[in-house]
């Protein structure tokens, strides 16, 4: 094997792929990165097991093979190298041999035959959206992180579902840990057919690793292929596999009454509960609010530190509310909505708190009160 590769396109992928090479898993060889160079490209594979990704990068071919090579030390050499292009040899039954005359670096390779069977994603009937819608979806669904010791499909993934209400198809994300929930849809452009009726769970950690590779304003594939989820892009393809369980159903709690909306300004009442938060701790996390006429009361008492209360001017005209929120779960959902103002729907201090965009209906966050 010999070939040369330009800094950048190589660094960029490698610099990507350590979430998922990373991870511990009952197998040495997913430390690993596999690279085949074939003709005037180089294929790069990766696994944890859960999680799979294969690219291709134009290169400088000068002999085709194939090396195992660590990930981590692989991507330290490209990211501090001093040239602009990196030349990659390998003799048959050698180390790897990186760099040139000044820099060398020779490192011990892998076993090709120790890394996991790379999957054949060719022919796969896939469906079309945009790679930026796809990548709020999962921003505005993966805010809801996974529980480690919790091993329920729906508290470790975010189900996928297809909806067409209408002419339309749309791709749906739902994630929820109990305590909140965040809906998300986008039309899909092309190729609705192609997806399942039945929505599926995808780990959340996985989902993680392509949001990534979404950037610009290309084109996705999506489908799903012997129980992974398949994200593909021209050159780079990602495999998830999905996780069995059911997701909870979720209908009743995301109905909107218009008679209970309140609209808010998005960057003052964020900045609100950002100062209540000061006082905030794990044993201590609930924050008061009282809607009164034309005004929000937020007030939280932390033995620990003290007590704070702040008031918002608002447009309300109903009876008192008073209800307990956790503040984070307010930040968290403000911090990926882009809107001037909010349309908070609370109906009283027991039932779930809808927010949406003024805008649009596409997001919609819940949020159950607290008893303090």
């Amino acid at each position: 094997m010999k070939f040369i590769i330009q800094k950048n396109i190589i660094l960029d992928v490698l610099s990507k792929l350590q979430g998922i090479t990373g991870r511990k898993t009952n197998l040495t060889a997913t430390e690993n990165i596999y690279i085949k160079a074939q003709k005037d490209s180089i294929s790069l594979v990766a696994t944890d097991l859960e999680s799979g990704f294969v690219g291709e990068y134009p290169a400088t071919v000068e002999k085709t093979g194939i090396v195992l090579i660590n990930s981590r030390k692989f991507y330290e050499i490209v990211r501090d190298y001093p040239t602009t292009s990196i030349q990659i040899m390998r003799e048959k039954g050698q180390n790897i041999h990186i760099g040139s005359d000044k820099v060398v670096y020779n490192l011990v390779t892998g076993d090709v035959e120790d890394f996991p069977e790379i999957p054949i994603i060719e022919n796969i009937a896939l469906a079309s959206l945009k790679a930026k819608d796809l990548s709020e979806m999962i921003e505005k669904t993966i805010i809801i992180g996974g529980i480690s010791h919790d091993k329920r499909a729906h508290i470790n993934g975010i189900l996928f579902e297809k909806d067409t209400p209408g002419e339309v198809s749309f791709l749906r994300l739902v994630s929820t840990d109990g305590s909140r929930l965040s809906l998300v849809e986008k039309p899909i452009l092309k190729g609705a057919d192609n997806l399942s009726n039945t929505g599926f769970i995808v780990p959340k950690k996985g989902l993680g690793e392509v949001l990534k590779f979404l950037d610009g304003d290309e084109i996705v594939q999506i489908g799903l292929k012997n129980g992974k989820l398949i994200v593909k892009k021209e050159t780079e393809t990602i495999l998830i596999q999905i996780l069995d369980g059911e997701f909870p159903k979720y209908s009743g709690i995301i109905n909107k009454k218009e008679d209970y909306k309140i609209t808010l300004d998005h960057k003052l009442f964020l900045m609100l509960l950002k100062r209540m938060s000061i006082l905030s701790s794990e044993t201590y996390k609930g924050v008061h609010f009282k809607f009164e006429e034309n005004k929000l009361i937020a007030t939280i008492t932390n033995p620990e530190y003290g007590e704070s209360e702040e008031e918002m001017a608002i447009n309300y005209k109903r009876m008192p509310i008073s209800v307990a929120f956790n503040p984070k779960y307010f930040i968290d959902v403000l911090n990926v909505m882009m809107d001037d103002s909010i349309n908070l729907y609370l109906v009283d201090g027991e039932k779930p708190c809808l927010l949406t965009s003024v805008e649009t209906t596409e997001f919609i966050s819940v949020i159950m009160p607290m008893r303090i």
